[in-house]
């Protein structure tokens, strides 16, 4: 039988679910640097945007405790609703499972806070009685520790989830540069989000390519597009 995780992420297999990132929730992480965190999340955002990745957005206890969504996550998805839950197991809240049945994608890419609770009962259920796939974004979620993060990333490898990364994700989605209809796009988040790789995509637009400086709607190619 073929094993479903050999398949590549693509725009057509996959589906995002971003949990609880919200401030409150954020305050607590200590596995990895919070803005670092935010950063990649609010990348992976843009890029499910950018490919018109079915995304679910779920929080809990915004107005009693953990605060709103990320006001940069809600900027990329403006009309997106907020799935607000008690549960802290995103799995139990019947709104959620139906927002992912509707979505009709096997493949779930999770984003969440925080990794040792949220993301682990998430992930462990959705296998377990949805039948889905589950890739968790390990730089887009984080936990209480860097232990608490690991030991809850180890636990679900074991339990048959896929690791990623957000640029991971975004470069699974893209696969070929010859895709022009993406191309602009995913090079201003890289050049947005990525750091020294987005750095090194400024100096190649300005130095390389001469484009102008500090104009990020340039439309210069970087990498070789076949004659059709």
């Amino acid at each position: 039988m073929k094993n479903p995780k050999l398949e590549v992420l693509t725009p057509h297999n996959s589906q995002l679910i971003i949990i609880d990132h919200q401030p409150q929730m954020a305050f607590g992480v200590q596995s990895m640097d919070r803005q670092v965190l935010k950063n990649n999340t609010v990348a992976l955002a843009k890029a499910a945007k950018v490919f018109n990745i079915p995304t679910t957005i779920t929080t809990v206890e915004t107005e009693s405790f953990s605060g709103h969504t990320y006001p940069e996550i809600l900027d990329v998805f403006p009309d997106k609703e907020i799935l607000e839950r008690t549960s802290m197991n995103s799995w139990d809240d019947q709104k959620v499972r139906d927002a992912l049945a509707r979505n009709g994608k096997k493949k779930i890419i999770v984003a969440g806070l925080w990794t040792e609770v949220c993301n682990t009962t998430f992930a462990l259920c959705a296998m377990l009685e949805g039948d889905y796939e589950i890739y968790m974004v390990a730089d887009a979620s984080g936990g209480t520790s860097k232990d608490a993060h690991d030991y809850a990333m180890q636990r679900m490898i074991q339990a048959g989830v896929v690791p990623v990364t957000w640029q991971q994700v975004l470069l699974e989605w893209q696969r070929d540069w010859a895709h022009r209809d993406s191309y602009d796009a995913v090079m201003n988040i890289v050049r947005e989000h990525s750091g020294a790789y987005g750095m090194g995509v400024d100096y190649a637009y300005t130095m390389v390519h001469k484009a102008a400086p500090r104009n990020t709607s340039s439309h210069v190619t970087l990498a070789p597009v076949p004659a059709k």
